[in-house]
């Protein structure tokens, strides 16, 4: 095999680098059914970044979720990040049951890979500690939350187990 064969067949296996923004002010998602989630547009503000699932049909955390944004509007801001990581069946397609369902008015980003070897680069920030310089801390499951105070730091991570209304995320939405 010639160098330049070699060479070829090294970049062909070689993953490709992400580039990953060192704020999470820099981040663009794009939104389910819509146009773009810009999360700058949110400083000033605390974040709570959650993946949920994009086919559970019966999983009240939504409607926990719902009632928290509307709690905390205007001084948080919650985001969901539809994912198909977890029992969904391969090339399965996000529905509009969250909206229906459970009435939810919050920002939802269209479905991005929030572990594995694709994993988003949104979620490579809020997972890897070189880049949110807080914690190791990747998904576990649906809704597992991560909270961004209004300098855009990662402040806190929250196991899929934990409501939304639950005094440990409400306690650290107050400080």
């Amino acid at each position: 095999m010639n160098l330049g064969a070699f060479i070829g067949l090294l970049l062909l296996f070689t993953p490709v680098k992400k580039d990953i923004p060192s704020s999470v002010y820099d981040f663009k998602i794009e939104a389910f059914k819509g146009a773009e989630i810009d999360l700058a547009d949110f400083k000033g503000k605390k974040i709570l970044i959650v993946n949920t699932p994009c086919t559970s049909l019966n999983d009240p955390q939504y409607a926990e979720l719902e009632a928290l944004s509307k709690k905390y509007s205007g001084k948080l801001v919650v985001i969901g990040v539809l994912s198909a990581d977890y029992n969904i069946a391969p090339g399965t397609k996000p529905v509009d049951y969250h909206k229906m369902r459970y009435k939810v008015s919050f920002p939802l980003a269209d479905k991005q890979e929030v572990a594995g070897k694709e994993i988003s680069p949104l979620f490579q920030w809020l997972a890897e500690k070189k880049y949110n310089n807080f914690k190791e801390n990747h998904v576990k499951w649906n809704f597992q939350k991560y909270l961004i105070n209004e300098e855009g730091k990662l402040i806190a991570v929250f196991d899929p187990k934990v409501k939304p209304l639950s005094r440990q995320v409400t306690n650290a939405i107050e400080q």
